[in-house]
């Protein structure tokens, strides 16, 4: 079955494909995804949940978010850090989340990464995350022309991992550059390429 490059919505808005007839894919497609995000805790939070992603389909951890936000105490980068082997224990059994032992792990070690970054200099995942932004090119017009990697999402991943982040693959930091709007792939026509 082939996506089409875009649906028209019950609103009359020309979508990316890629939405189907999901309210809340539209939802994130018209709100979030593309959308410049910036600060170390919102930041953190993306890499957390594009870990937690890796190998399953965004919509299970867009509709597990809450879930994931509250269980993760709202992503606080210190409370996370300061995370033990009780906290890990209690993950593994909380339904609303992933419950993969290996991503609770990263997720709590990224954390401890992140907390030690940033005490030295606040902003600095921030500023870590978009040096790697590449310049603009032109619009997408279809799903061919949008890239799984690129030598920026390479780059952003060796750097990371060079820090000992984990579940930070190049193409896990290809969907973090597309959510976090550091790259805007959202296909000519689609109304929010306007």
């Amino acid at each position: 079955m082939t996506r089409p490059e875009l649906l028209v919505g019950d609103d009359g808005r020309a979508r990316c494909g890629w939405v189907g007839a999901d309210a809340e894919y539209a939802r994130y497609h018209d709100e979030e995804w593309g959308v410049p995000l910036h600060g170390d805790r919102p930041l953190f939070e993306k890499i957390s949940l594009e870990g937690f992603q890796a190998g399953l389909s965004w919509i299970t951890i867009l509709r597990r978010r809450p879930g994931f936000r509250d269980a993760f105490d709202g992503f606080d980068i210190d409370t996370i850090a300061a995370y033990d082997e009780a906290d890990v224990e209690r993950l593994m059994i909380d339904a609303r989340i992933i419950r993969n032992r290996a991503k609770v792990l990263a997720t709590i070690g990224n954390a401890r990464i992140t907390a030690d970054l940033i005490r030295e200099r606040p902003g600095l995942l921030d500023e870590l995350v978009w040096g790697f932004a590449p310049p603009p090119r032109a619009r997408p017009r279809t799903w061919a022309e949008i890239p799984a990697v690129t030598g920026e999402s390479q780059a952003l991943s060796a750097g990371l991992r060079k820090r000992g982040f984990r579940f930070v693959g190049p193409t896990t930091m290809y969907a973090l550059m597309q959510s976090a709007g550091l790259v805007d792939d959202h296909l000519e026509g689609c109304w929010r390429a306007a």
